[in-house]
């Protein structure tokens, strides 16, 4: 079946449905899982930047050996679960090698991920992709009031985020299993703020374990950019027969449309966050 038409069925499913179903399904690998691989690499974000478009190509690839589902979330909201849960996402340790990946883009923003993951899975490679902070705020709250989520229009849910999502911050510093679902959900601001997300990160892995790509390069030019991140991650070169972008959201190209108004207050919002991320990068910062 083509993937435009898997697509368009996967949408008519709740998503409530569809995580049931895909629970359901893992309790029969569970058992296994001391078996099983542990990911070779991780896409870890950004949120609404394309990486469900890029999971889609790379779990395509003939040597790659993709999770068991997108978006594990294990190091953002189910670590409690355990080890042997996780691996249960993966393919078993026998016969010849592909290399492994999972694509949780929760995981770029999450306080306490970068400092989990270096405890389990401190070789593997990092891919993060970043969008345009206000395009993906904006595509952010799109897809938040798609799944019901959001009530609030853009503007108003912006004024609201410091008090949606401080409560849980202040959470997660007193209990680390705390499970942050209206920070994760309406964090359209704070997920935007690549610099210190991605400190937080560099804090625990060596810098040369990442590769940054513009989320616009990916959209605008797939191809090369895909080319970018099979070398990196060591694959052979290959390429899909077609980049379809899996998300692509209703307002263009590059994002959801946004009244001038709201647009002008989220650039200034990002003016000294992307200052701050330039820093941090130099010459390899995306730049908006």
């Amino acid at each position: 079946m083509a993937p435009a038409v898997l697509d368009e069925l996967r949408s008519r499913v709740p998503v409530g449905v569809r995580h049931r179903i895909a629970m359901a399904r893992l309790r029969y690998r569970i058992p296994t899982g001391r078996w099983r691989r542990l990911p070779d690499a991780m896409v870890i974000g950004a949120q609404r930047a394309g990486t469900s478009s890029l999971y889609r190509y790379l779990a395509a690839h003939p040597k790659v050996s993709a999770s068991f589902r997108k978006e594990v979330e294990y190091f953002s909201r189910h670590e409690h679960l355990g080890e042997r849960w996780y691996r249960a996402h993966f393919g078993l340790e026998v016969g010849r090698r592909w290399l492994t990946f999972e694509a949780t883009p929760d995981y770029l923003f999450h306080p306490l991920a970068a400092q989990r993951a270096r405890a389990l899975v401190p070789d593997a490679k990092l891919v993060v992709l970043l969008r345009d902070p206000a395009a993906r705020a904006a595509s952010h709250h799109r897809h938040m009031v798609r799944l019901g989520y959001e009530t609030l229009d853009l503007d108003a849910a912006l004024d609201a985020e410091p008090g949606r999502c401080g409560p849980d911050l202040s959470r997660l510093a007193v209990d680390p299993g705390h499970d942050p679902k209206a920070l994760l959900r309406f964090s359209y601001v704070a997920r935007g703020r690549y610099a210190e997300q991605l400190r937080r990160w560099f804090d625990h892995f060596p810098r040369d374990q990442f590769l940054v790509i513009r989320s616009e390069d990916l959209f605008d030019d797939p191809a090369r950019s895909f080319a970018t991140i099979v070398e990196f991650l060591g694959l052979p070169f290959w390429q899909p027969p077609s980049f379809r972008n899996a998300s692509r959201p209703p307002g263009g190209p590059g994002g959801d449309e946004m009244g001038p108004g709201t647009e002008a207050r989220l650039r200034e919002t990002f003016r000294a966050p992307n200052a701050a991320l330039v820093d941090l990068l130099g010459d390899a910062a995306p730049r908006w």
